[in-house]
């Protein structure tokens, strides 16, 4: 089955957290799995802040080989929720100043490991098998996110300002991407989707008319509401 990669998209920005399953070093042919805040920059690809001396940093230093197991939050039944398996290589890189604020705004309370032994891992991903549901699924190549729109992290940053002056105190924006708004509601992580993808130059003019007061929507469903 042909899977829009929006629908993917979507499910990264939504999910909080993932399953990052990596090569054990300490008992080799074992696969590692721990849980990780799932965060991703302005291409979409996930990166990770993660200390030098956690067991799954010592997994990718000696293979970045790994995989992302991510779930749509609030579902009560596995089998039926969208859900994604990304495989792809990890490795150690230098993050912009404006992706740090932007990792930031979704972690707020990372900011101390900063001052610490913490460095950031950023994921290419080769495939993602997705499943939307029962009778649902099929795989994502890697030439597949050669069509995804993106926005650079500086004119995030600068659409992050705008909007956020203009949004009542109870809600805080996370991120802007070319597929939606990352935004906490009352400390609740929500995602208002938009009904198609959006350049750059278009989320300019169209952040002026952003509703003021977004409320809870369903996170699996896309938002039609006019921007």
């Amino acid at each position: 089955m042909q899977i829009p990669l929006s629908d993917l998209i979507h499910l990264m920005h939504e999910a909080p957290h993932a399953i990052l399953s990596t090569h054990s070093t300490q008992m080799p042919g074992f696969p590692f799995g721990t849980a990780v805040p799932l965060i991703v920059d302005e291409h979409h690809r996930p990166i990770l802040l993660i200390s030098a001396l956690a067991e799954h940093t010592k997994n990718l230093q000696a293979d970045g080989r790994a995989s992302l197991a991510i779930l749509a939050p609030g579902t009560s039944n596995v089998q039926d929720a969208a859900r994604a398996t990304m495989i792809g290589t990890f490795s150690p890189f230098t993050p912009s100043a404006s992706l740090v604020k932007r990792y930031l705004r979704y972690q707020p309370a990372a900011e101390q490991y900063l001052q610490l032994d913490f460095s950031f891992f950023r994921m290419e991903i080769e495939r993602t098998r997705y499943i939307g549901g029962v009778g649902r699924m099929g795989w994502l190549e890697k030439t597949d996110w050669t069509d995804a729109f993106c926005i650079n992290s500086d004119t995030e940053q600068e659409l992050v300002t705008v909007v956020a002056e203009k949004l009542p105190a109870h809600i805080r924006v996370l991120g802007i991407d070319a597929y939606g708004v990352d935004h906490e509601v009352n400390g609740i992580r929500e995602r208002h989707r938009f009904s198609n993808p959006t350049e750059a130059s278009e989320l300019g003019n169209a952040s002026q008319d952003w509703p003021d007061d977004w409320s809870r929507s369903d996170a699996n469903s896309a938002v039609d509401d006019k921007i």
